[in-house]
């Protein structure tokens, strides 16, 4: 199984970003997948999270209404868009899947940093 995060970088305060992720590996239309992020120094928190279906998504109240997940199950892609990013948002971000829990996932990816300047 293999989830291969990427568009991570710098970006300035009020900037965007899309990370995109690769999964292979799995079914992915069987899993629910995940956006998960770990400033310097925190722990591991939960971003944002897609169920199976498209259109069933969660996030966490730092992010809401500033982020979107995404998936196509067709190319075994998930997204997350990165809108009007703060400071605060400088983590490395991971995408994760499971098949029963996305705020739990089993599977990890590697991370992307994505850095933003004040």
């Amino acid at each position: 199984v293999q989830l291969q995060a990427s568009g991570g970088g710098l970006v300035q305060a009020g900037g965007s970003l899309r990370l995109s992720c690769a999964v292979s590996g799995l079914a992915f239309s069987n899993y629910h997948m995940g956006w998960f992020r770990q400033a310097p120094g925190k722990e591991r928190e939960f971003v944002a999270g897609v169920r199976l279906r498209p259109g069933f998504t969660m996030y966490a109240d730092s992010v809401k209404g500033r982020f979107t997940i995404s998936r196509d199950n067709a190319k075994n892609m998930v997204y997350l868009q990165m809108n009007s990013l703060k400071p605060e948002d400088t983590a490395v971000y991971y995408c994760a899947a499971d098949r029963t829990n996305v705020a739990a996932p089993y599977y990890w990816g590697q991370g992307t940093l994505v850095t933003v300047s004040s």
